[in-house]
This record gives structure tokens, sequence and C-alpha cells, in this order.
């Protein structure tokens, strides 16, 4: 038995790593904007400002785009008369106004630059 347990004890620690600091590797939207990874597009979503994303910040964009648009499409069906992308383009306003200077922002569809 104890053989069996000594055997075990790297694939033990292989599978601790993997889950213990596999999460704590993922980025959050605050740090990927901070590290000028990810800014506020122009239609209310996040885009990849880097040109080579490591799949963990590919995902993460993905799902904040998607929770948006669910909220985005949320909000316009609640509103009279709104439309999905008339509550995206005040959305895009909002979050630009507020991103801090020095962070990326989207000026023209593609175009990426920091905020003063």
């Amino acid at each position: 038995m104890r053989t069996i347990m000594k055997s075990a004890l790297p694939l033990f620690a292989l599978l601790f790593s993997l889950v213990v600091a596999g999460p704590a590797l993922a980025i959050d939207l605050d740090s990927a904007k901070a590290q000028g990874l990810v800014g506020e597009k122009l239609d209310g979503y996040v885009g990849i400002v880097t040109s080579s994303p490591s799949p963990d910040l590919t995902k993460m964009v993905n799902d904040i785009n998607l929770r948006r648009r669910d909220s985005y499409r949320a909000i316009a069906d609640k509103t009279a008369g709104a439309t999905l992308n008339a509550v995206e383009k005040l959305a895009a306003e909002k979050l630009i106004r507020k991103t801090p200077s020095g962070q990326y922002v989207e000026k023209s569809p593609g175009q990426w630059v920091k905020k003063p």
C-alpha cells in the first residue's frame, strides 16, 4: 500500500498544481487592461490589443463579451424603442469615458490608442 501511495505522490502533486495554480494564472479584465492586452471597443465590447493573445486571454474576452451582449440585449428588450445597436453604442461611450488614462480604447474600428 505504501508503494502505491509513494508512486502516486507525483501524480497528486501535478493534479494539485493544475487545480490550485491553474486558476491563479488566469488574468482578469482589469489586469489585462492595465497591462495593455485589451481595451474598450467602439461597439461596447472588449477587444484584444496584443498581437499574440494567450488562450486564457481570448477565452476571458469572449466570455465577457457574451455576458455584455446578454446584458445589452436585456436592456434593449426592456426599453421601449431601444435597439441592441443603440444600447451597445451608449455602453461603449460610457465605458470609454470611464477608461483610465494610459489604457487602450478603440479610436476607429481596429485602431487602438492609449487614452490620454
